[in-house]
C-alpha cells in the first residue's frame, strides 16, 4: 500500500423515487479516500447504501451531486472504466458454457488476440483454483466455484482495481478461505480492492481499512492495525473457594465480583488489579476455574457506529488457562 490515492469520493450523494412519498436518500455526503494498493472494506446492513456506492463508482446509475475520481480521472471518463473489475453480488452466467468458455467470451469483449485470450483464461482458471474444471459447464458448478468464475471474469482484462460486492455471501469456510486467499493474491500484485462484506471476521483477516456504512451514511474508518493493537480489553477470574478476601484490592481499586454459591467471578479493565486478584487466589489456596480476556472487536465498533448496543456475548475471548 501507498500514500498515492487510488478512488476519491467527495460529497457524494444520491436520491431514488419513493413513489407518492417522493424522494428517498439513500447516499448522503459520502467522503472517503482509498489508497492505491490497499484492501478497503465496506461494512454495513442490507440496504445502508454499498451496493448503491458501487454503482456510483461504476457508471451504471449517476449522482445527484459529488465526484468520484480514479488515479486522479474523473469516473465520468471512459478511459477510468478500463482500470476496473467489478464483481456484482449476484453474477449471472450462460449456465450451459464451460469455465473456460465463458472466461473465454468476456476476454473477446477486450481488445485481445485469440493466442493472448487463451494464455488470459489458463492463467485465471489457475489464479481462482479451477483448472481441473476448465471444462465443466458452468451449471455443474458449486456456489464456491461460480463465485470463483465470478472473480475470474473481473481480472480478465487485468484491472487495477477490483470492486467486490459481497464476494463471500453464502459461501461455506472453505469457499471463503479461497475468496480471501484470492483477494490478498490481487493485493500483492499490486491492485487496489474494495469489497462489502457482512462477515467482519473476514475484513480483519485481510482489510487494511474499513469504513461503516450506515443509513447512507459513513460513519466511522477503522484501521485495522490500530484496531487490533488498541483493543478494549475485560479480564475475567473464576475460582472456587468458600470465601475469597479481596478486602486489600476492592477498597483501592474498582472491581466487580459476582458470587454463585463457592464460585467466585470477579472482573476488571485493569491487568495490573487482574495479577493482584490471581496472587491472593493462590495465596488464599483457591481453585483456579478460568482467566480470560474479553477483548472489543470490530463487531463491537460496527454496532456502536450504528447506533446500537451489543451484549458481552458477543464479545471474542482468549482463554488463557
Amino acid at each position: 500500500m501507498t500514500d498515492l490515492t487510488a478512488i476519491d469520493i467527495k460529497g457524494l450523494t444520491k436520491s431514488f423515487s419513493n413513489g407518492w412519498l417522493g424522494k428517498k436518500q439513500v447516499i448522503r455526503d459520502l467522503n472517503f479516500q482509498i489508497r492505491d494498493n490497499e484492501v478497503f472494506g465496506y461494512l454495513g446492513g442490507n440496504g445502508a447504501g454499498k451496493t448503491t456506492t458501487f454503482k456510483l463508482m461504476l457508471g451504471l446509475i449517476w449522482p445527484d451531486k459529488g465526484d468520484i475520481s480514479f488515479w486522479g480521472c474523473s469516473a465520468k471518463h471512459r478511459n477510468s472504466r478500463a482500470m476496473i473489475g467489478y464483481l456484482p453480488e449476484q453474477p449471472y452466467f450462460y449456465s450451459y458454457l464451460t469455465g473456460a468458455e465463458a472466461l473465454e467470451f468476456y476476454a473477446s469483449l477486450f481488445d485481445m488476440t485469440g493466442a493472448e485470450r487463451k494464455k488470459r483464461v489458463g492463467n485465471l482458471l489457475d489464479l481462482v483454483g479451477l483448472s481441473h474444471a476448465g471444462g465443466t459447464q458452468l451449471r455443474k458448478y458449486s456456489r464456491g466455484m461460480l463465485q470463483r468464475i465470478g472473480l475470474a471474469q473481473a481480472l480478465v482484462n487485468d484491472p487495477k482495481m477490483l470492486i467486490l460486492d459481497e464476494p463471500m455471501s453464502g459461501l461455506d469456510p472453505m469457499g471463503r478461505k479461497a475468496v480471501r486467499d484470492i483477494i490478498l493474491s490481487c493485493r500483492d500484485q499490486g491492485k487496489t480492492i474494495i469489497f462489502s462484506s457482512h462477515i467482519i471476521s473476514d475484513m480483519e483477516m485481510i482489510c487494511d481499512r474499513a469504513g461503516i456504512l450506515d443509513n447512507g451514511e459513513l460513519k466511522h474508518i477503522i484501521t485495522m492495525d490500530d484496531a487490533m493493537a488498541s483493543r478494549d480489553s475485560t479480564w475475567e477470574i473464576t475460582c472456587q473457594g468458600e470465601r475469597l478476601d479481596l478486602s486489600g484490592i476492592e477498597g483501592q481499586s474498582r472491581i466487580n465480583r459476582v458470587i454463585r454459591g463457592t464460585r467466585h467471578i470477579i472482573t476488571t479493565g485493569d491487568k495490573n488489579i487482574a495479577d493482584r486478584v490471581m496472587d491472593e487466589i493462590k495465596r488464599q489456596n483457591l481453585s483456579l476455574a478460568s482467566f480470560t480476556t474479553a477483548r472489543k472487536s470490530i463487531e463491537d465498533i460496527y454496532i456502536k457506529s450504528a447506533g446500537q448496543t451489543t451484549p458481552s456475548a458477543g464479545r471474542q475471548q482468549d482463554k488463557y488457562s
